[in-house]
């Protein structure tokens, strides 16, 4: 669903090594919207969907008809980034009351779950959540979007990846407030989610061999981007 991320990463790693095709494997790693990846992947359009582990449960229920062979990165990988000017605590995800938060839907469920847990009502408490407006275009990248978009003003703030909070962060129109992979916010929230290489139960039974090549191949980019 991103290609500027660092968390879908070692899929494209995996595809730029030559690794996939070491593996036998004709593969290519191509970029579409998060719900509209997991809906190709239950009909059938593609064979893998390298993305949020918990967006794939908006097509596969209860993980019916659905594994997850690979993680491709640990952890919730999304930070809270805030204009620059407000006075904001590192940790302090209450200062969103009254604010318009981008989140990309799949994202957004972590998000929601994070201000469920300490107690914020986005509709009481008047946080409006959406997307960044041109993010569904083929080849955008939602994070430099949600930078842009913050730097023009029309947002106070968004929920993205780490590359799209190092955009504002450098840029000084934003500033990291909430990192759940260091520890901010409530408990656990570091877990909510991971980015997971996803595939049909039908292709495991069918292709095992297949779907074992595509984790090696993926596990080996994980070893090279670790070692260099």
């Amino acid at each position: 669903p991103d290609l500027i991320t660092n968390s879908y990463f070692p899929a494209l790693a995996a595809e730029e090594f030559g690794l996939f095709r070491q593996e036998g494997l004709d593969a290519h790693v191509e970029l579409r919207p998060a719900l509209e990846s997991v809906y190709a992947l239950r009909d059938g359009e593609a064979d893998f969907v390298a993305g949020g582990a918990h967006t794939t449960l908006l097509a596969f229920p209860g993980w019916r008809g659905l594994k997850l062979v690979a993680a491709l990165s640990q952890g919730t990988p999304w930070l809270l980034v805030l204009r620059a000017d407000l006075p904001a605590r590192r940790g302090d995800v209450g200062v969103v009351k009254g604010l318009r938060i981008a989140a990309s839907p799949g994202p957004d469920r972590a998000f929601l779950h994070l201000l469920h847990e300490v107690g914020i009502d986005p509709a009481r408490d008047g946080v409006r959540i959406g997307p960044v407006p041109g993010t569904d275009a083929p080849g955008t990248s939602f994070g430099i979007l949600a930078a842009d978009a913050l730097e023009r003003g029309l947002i106070d703030g968004f929920w993205a990846n780490a590359l799209g909070s190092e955009t504002a962060v450098r840029r000084g129109v934003g500033k990291i407030v909430v990192d759940v992979r260091r520890g901010d916010g409530p408990p656990g929230a570091g877990q909510y989610t991971f980015a997971a290489l996803a595939t049909t139960d039908a292709l495991i039974a069918r292709e095992p061999e297949r779907v074992a090549a595509a984790v090696r191949a993926v596990v080996q980019a994980q070893r090279i981007l670790k070692k260099d």
